[in-house]
């Protein structure tokens, strides 16, 4: 408790000591971003503002970071705003997708601490567990507060929601850096994101060149489907307790069946993230879809059986029948570390599922067709 209660009046005395003062410095650049919406990116003399909006509300922002070189003084005229000295030395991560994000950058030893590691397949992580150098923060919604002080963090990034706070971590005065990239529309607007997680360990150049090397690839797939080409229809997902969360019309998922060239059958629900519907709402709209796509986790592959034996009523849709039903397990393949980053491969899979043709020997990297029994 002691430890606790010291950093907090650390962090008491610097966040009383910000100046008052209207900031109206012109910034002296910014930065193009291509297919993000959801962060902007302004350069000043002395610092680098980053302002990410709110993604379900679009009049205001969620955060605005502001990135301090941690070998200087912290500037005395800064406007409102969490600062962040970069480049960061300790850092708690929520998830695995933004811990795989950290790998690529190079600087998974800057990680102290991850939340949830049973959901994190990165090597370098599992390793850095393993070994003892980063810690089991325990549960995302009530992570260790205690261990983070004691492990020196610095920073948390976190996997935001709509209306929801971070509990005692909020008052350790360190900042919560908010990814928001989930719920970009475009996919390669969410590898984007990597551009600003760069500059939080200086690694800026790095980012941009994983992201133009996946950029390129992105692309390149996407101009192998043609406008003349039929468009199969297709459904996502599955039952979640009472409601099927499927992805909505504006999300990156639609937009990457979009560019492989199928027919997303539920195109017209609004937003970015998902929407749950009931299943009698699905099967209505969609029991004639030709592709079914499956996402699940499981130490065996799902078969039809067991899809059946999960949810009867499952077996109406055409689909199913047909047997054209295509599975991900994600307890066996790294889809959530990898496809943020690389959505050229979650595309070639989807090119390779509508349209076989145009791929004959692929070998695919996470869809297959799911088996009998």
């Amino acid at each position: 408790m002691r430890n606790l209660v010291c950093f907090l009046l650390t962090f008491w005395v610097v966040a009383c000591s910000q100046p008052k003062k209207p900031h109206t410095e012109e910034s002296l650049s910014s930065d193009t971003i291509r297919y993000a919406q959801g962060f902007t990116v302004h350069h000043f003399n002395d610092y680098t503002s980053v302002d990410v909006r709110d993604p379900w509300d679009s009049t205001r922002l969620l955060q605005r970071y502001l990135l301090v070189d941690r070998e200087k003084p912290v500037p005395g005229n800064l406007p409102k705003g969490t600062v962040v000295q970069v480049p960061v030395q300790n850092i708690v991560v929520y998830t695995s997708v933004h811990a795989a994000v950290i790998d690529q950058l190079g600087e998974t030893g800057r990680i102290i601490g991850v939340c949830e590691p049973r959901y994190m397949d990165t090597p370098s992580i599992q390793e850095g567990l393993k070994v003892g150098r980063i810690a089991d923060m325990g549960e995302a919604t009530a992570p260790n507060v205690e261990l983070m002080i004691d492990k020196g963090a610095e920073l948390v990034l976190v996997s935001p929601f709509q209306n929801s706070g971070y509990g005692p971590v909020e008052k350790l005065g360190i900042p919560i850096i908010e990814g928001a990239d989930y719920m970009e529309s475009l996919p390669l607007g969410r590898t984007e994101w990597i551009r600003f997680y760069g500059m939080l360990f200086g690694k800026e150049a790095k980012a941009d060149s994983i992201f133009r090397v996946t950029e390129k690839s992105y692309l390149d797939l996407k101009e192998l489907v043609t406008a003349d080409m039929p468009r199969p229809s297709v459904i996502s997902e599955k039952k979640f307790g009472s409601s099927w969360f499927m992805p909505s019309g504006e999300s990156y998922v639609a937009n990457l069946y979009k560019d492989a060239g199928a027919d997303y059958i539920f195109t017209d629900l609004p937003g970015a993230g998902s929407t749950p519907l009931a299943f009698e709402t699905v099967l209505d709209r969609a029991i004639h879809a030709d592709l079914w796509l499956i996402k699940y986790n499981q130490s065996k592959d799902m078969t039809y059986g067991d899809l059946r034996s999960e949810y009867t009523p499952y077996e109406n849709f055409d689909a199913f029948k047909n047997r054209r039903i295509y599975a991900c397990n994600t307890g066996v393949v790294p889809y959530y570390e990898e496809f943020p980053l690389h959505p050229d491969y979650l595309l070639k899979d989807l090119i390779w599922v509508f349209h076989p043709e145009l791929l004959p020997d692929y070998t695919p990297r996470y869809y297959h067709k799911m088996q009998e029994e």
